[in-house]
């Protein structure tokens, strides 16, 4: 977005409906490790990389939604274990707060101000985005809020 690199490449996943024949997992407990993960603090993509690397009962788990017919996220909606503030949105005012604080120790670094000023954009655009539907109608980006939030 913000460089005149292109994008990056990368393989897709096999286009199916159906979990391989070799992932035989029961939906509910698919649900349940959701669940326990995310309690453990965990985030969605997190918790994604551990079922497909470590399973539920030692079975991977390569796709959720295949497995159970819903997201990650979905699952722990229903299961009020979401996080109040959207993955995406959280990573990127945790960047911001960190590039802030970089550059009010070290204010001759005009890179890392630029890097900063690219970054509270995108969250800015974030959160116009989200506004209404995950976010308050009232929720406006600045530092403290972003240091307030994320505490």
């Amino acid at each position: 977005m913000h460089t005149r690199r292109r994008g990056s490449s990368g393989s897709d996943r096999p286009v199916t409906d159906e979990p391989p024949e070799w992932s035989d997992v029961d939906a509910d407990d698919v649900e349940d490790r959701v669940v326990e993960l995310a309690e453990d603090g965990y985030s969605p993509s997190e918790i994604g990389q551990k079922l497909r690397d470590e399973g539920v009962t030692g079975t991977p788990v390569p796709n959720v939604k295949l497995a159970t017919g819903k997201k990650v996220t979905e699952i722990l909606e229903e299961n009020d274990a979401a996080n109040e503030l959207p993955e995406d949105l959280e990573n990127l005012m945790v960047r911001a707060v960190r590039l802030r604080e970089h550059v009010n120790e070290n204010g001759q670094d005009k890179q890392n101000k630029r890097a900063l000023q690219n970054t509270e954009s995108k969250v800015r655009r974030l959160v116009n985005y989200y506004r209404g539907d995950k976010i308050d109608e009232d929720f406006t980006y600045s530092y403290d809020n972003a240091k307030e939030l994320l505490e």
